[in-house]
């Protein structure tokens, strides 16, 4: 009875064994059959955990999303030649920015622009029953801004701001009107979402 379970022990372990050396072997022929995959290593410093790095393609579909897991600087690996040629954009979305590092393939070759930009985002704070919004907006890129009640079935207020480099903008909403109010801020082709409760 001994022998059989030491026999059973050592079958499973090489059984194991075998699987961990098929999947690696799968693994690697997979990812790179002939080596010749060429990475491109992208780097960003100042990263902050729960950061997102995004890659997109002209229609803004996400091809790749991670979160930054540290903080400090960041340096990844990647086979952007296998895309098609067409122009793409790594974004690093932080809380009150959006960078933006554009690149197009050519023929498995991959080049990069050599600026980035940068979207400043908008930023609510409420406090009592004065909702506050700020934006940088160094271009002078329009921001609409739109209030909803009860979870955006009525449109309370609706503003566009424009013409100026630092919006700053003070709601007040009635103190007897308690409930779930919803804010959404359109600028750069992009709308942002807030929800509050009074």
């Amino acid at each position: 009875m001994k022998n059989r379970k030491i026999t059973l022990r050592k079958s499973i372990l090489v059984a194991l064994i075998f699987t961990a050396m098929i999947g690696n072997a799968t693994n690697e022929l997979n990812n790179d059959p002939k080596n010749r995959i060429k990475k491109t290593t992208f780097s960003l410093n100042h990263v902050k955990t729960g950061n997102q790095l995004k890659i997109k393609d002209l229609n803004g579909i996400i091809l790749y999303k991670e979160d930054i897991k540290t903080s400090g600087t960041y340096s990844k690996g990647f086979d952007l030649t296998s895309l098609p040629n067409e122009s793409y954009v790594f974004e690093l979305e932080k809380d009150l920015e959006i960078k933006s590092f554009p690149f197009t393939v050519t023929s498995q070759t991959v080049v990069f622009e050599k600026e980035e930009t940068i979207i400043h985002k908008p930023f609510v704070t409420v406090k009592d029953n004065y909702i506050y919004v700020s934006k940088l907006a160094l271009n002078e890129e329009p921001l609409d801004i739109k209030i909803y009640y009860q979870e955006a079935s009525d449109l309370i207020y609706s503003e566009k701001v424009e013409n100026t480099k630092n919006i700053q903008k003070i709601y007040k909403l009635k103190s007897t009107a308690k409930g779930d109010y919803k804010i959404v801020l359109t600028s750069n082709g992009r709308e942002y979402y807030e929800s509050i409760t009074l």
